[in-house]
């Protein structure tokens, strides 16, 4: 896609949260629009940054170097969005501004001794299997009160929220469902922690509309702001 053509998606998109934000009364400076640029070449995130883009979702740890390396000129803000083996923590530690995706105590673990040793502190979002999908990773819901519990045990960690995917489906109810869960599970915390908790990253290309509706302050999106994923990214 052209510079143009992605400044375009990513001011139609917006104009979509706006719109939805404005139905249900919330203000859209509460929901931020991630630009997910996992498989898309550099020049696809430099035409985004001219369009006043400043962070980035990225799911590989090679990609991310990569991209960190090659767009240090720019001083983006990287957000690691998908699944992480414990043995690929160092890059997330040393390179992103937010994981959102955490979805083991294990990992949870690697990344907090990454984290003291660089004397840093990693703001996570945990991640929800809203869903109940067998493909789709994170803490059940009824896990999730004791994890955090854990999870916040670790210096490294500053536990800012909750992520989820929703249902793999075009039944609007079982999406919505999939959200109000991990809103539930937001207020619980808070009750049992003193409030906090204000994230919540839900919403991708198909339904974000409907994750701003439930209380999403973070859509990830990818395909509709850079089109069809590449095979591979530079």
């Amino acid at each position: 896609m052209t510079e143009t053509a992605i400044a375009a998606s990513l001011a139609a998109a917006r104009a979509r949260i706006d719109a939805v934000c404005a139905r249900v009364g919330r203000d859209p400076d509460e929901v931020e629009l991630l630009p997910v640029s996992k498989t898309h070449p550099q020049d696809a995130l430099r035409a985004a940054h001219a369009a006043g883009y400043r962070r980035f979702g990225e799911s590989r740890p090679q990609e991310l170097e990569a991209k960190a390396s090659g767009l240090a000129d720019l001083g983006l803000g990287w957000v690691f969005i998908g699944h992480l083996q414990s043995n690929k923590a160092r890059v997330v530690a040393d390179l992103a501004d937010e994981f959102q995706a955490l979805d083991s105590l294990r990992l949870a673990q690697a990344l907090d001794r990454r984290l003291q040793a660089l004397g840093r502190r990693l703001p996570v979002l945990v991640q929800v299997n809203s869903s109940g999908e067998a493909t789709k990773g994170g803490f059940t819901p009824d896990e999730v009160p004791a994890a955090v519990r854990d999870l916040r045990a670790l210096d490294g960690l500053d536990v800012r929220g909750l992520m989820t995917l929703a249902a793999n489906t075009d039944d609007e109810g079982a999406v919505r469902a999939c959200f109000t869960t991990v809103t539930a599970l937001q207020a619980r915390l808070r009750d049992e922690h003193g409030g906090g908790f204000d994230a919540l990253s839900m919403g991708m290309s198909g339904d974000f509309e409907v994750a701003v509706e439930c209380g999403s302050t973070c859509v990830r999106l990818g395909t509709t702001i850079f089109g069809a994923r590449a095979l591979s990214a530079p």
